[in-house]
């Protein structure tokens, strides 16, 4: 009886001893959730979530279908942090819903290509092709430019930073367009001359962006990606501090490795040496 009893203390004991030791494990992971589009930004963002994790961090990749959810999802507090638009896409955004979210990291730039089944140079275009592009403003301006720098169309002089379909001037090759949302462009391959698709969506739909007919080339830094978070976080300095991790674990030649060896370099890193939390530390 003795023994027994001794036992069940003893027993009772390393229970306690190691289920503290659990607890104190499970309390130490800090779990961030992160949105992202598009399966390529899951294998960009595997060895930032390998570094971090031995930090006590886990990073859970949240997939979005489009453009606009994401940025909801951050203002709504669904997720802690995104990292999948364009700055120009990301402000517009911003402005159009009044979202108290901003820019905390750079991570990559990704070009609009243009693609096709049908032709191998914009000078085989014939007058009543047609061409598809993304209807997100941001995008829709991003292939326009790509467009007119490719002499497939003319922009007006004033067109600015971002045009609309309103702001071509002529169209010297006599397209034509249709506007669909980003993601569902690259399944009008098919049917249309040549279609403009966002890079992450094009590896999706297993594109090889070496075919592309024309290409933006230069990264303005408008069209940079940036990662965002709420702005209310950033006055806490353990949340600084948390996401300042994260950023710096992105920026690392782990993830330069996946661009260039998985990817071919498609994807290339900009803005890496600018420090967009320094102002919250």
């Amino acid at each position: 009886m003795k023994k027994l009893l001794k036992f069940v203390v003893t027993a009772a004991i390393l229970a306690t001893v190691f289920g503290g030791f659990i607890s104190c494990s499970k309390k130490d992971v800090t779990v961030v959730k992160l949105g992202i589009t598009g399966a390529a930004e899951e294998d960009i963002w595997q060895p930032a979530i390998a570094s971090l994790k031995k930090e006590g961090i886990e990073i859970q990749l949240v997939q979005f279908s489009d453009y606009v959810a994401p940025s909801r999802a951050l203002e709504d507090g669904d997720i802690e942090l995104h990292a999948c638009l364009s700055r120009v896409f990301f402000n517009s955004e911003v402005k159009s819903h009044n979202y108290h979210i901003q820019l905390i990291g750079n991570t990559l730039f990704s070009p609009l290509k243009l693609y096709s089944n049908k032709i191998k140079s914009v000078s085989e275009l014939k007058p009543g092709d047609v061409i598809a592009i993304p209807n997100e403003a941001t995008n829709e301006g991003r292939a326009l430019k790509l467009l007119d720098n490719a002499g497939v169309i003319k922009l007006k002089p004033n067109a600015g930073e971002n045009p609309a379909i309103d702001d071509i001037e002529s169209i010297p090759t006599g397209v034509k367009f249709t506007l669909l949302a980003a993601n569902l462009v690259p399944s009008t391959l098919v049917d249309v001359t040549a279609a403009i698709i966002n890079g992450n969506y094009a590896l999706d739909f297993g594109i090889d962006p070496k075919t592309a007919v024309a290409s933006e080339t230069k990264p303005a830094e408008s069209y940079w990606n940036l990662i965002a978070a709420r702005s209310s976080e950033l006055s806490d300095k353990k949340k600084v501090q948390l996401y300042d991790k994260i950023v710096k674990a992105f920026q690392t030649q782990g993830t330069i490795d996946v661009f260039n060896n998985q990817y071919g370099g498609f994807f290339s890193p900009v803005g890496w040496e600018i420090d967009e939390l320094a102002a919250y530390k």
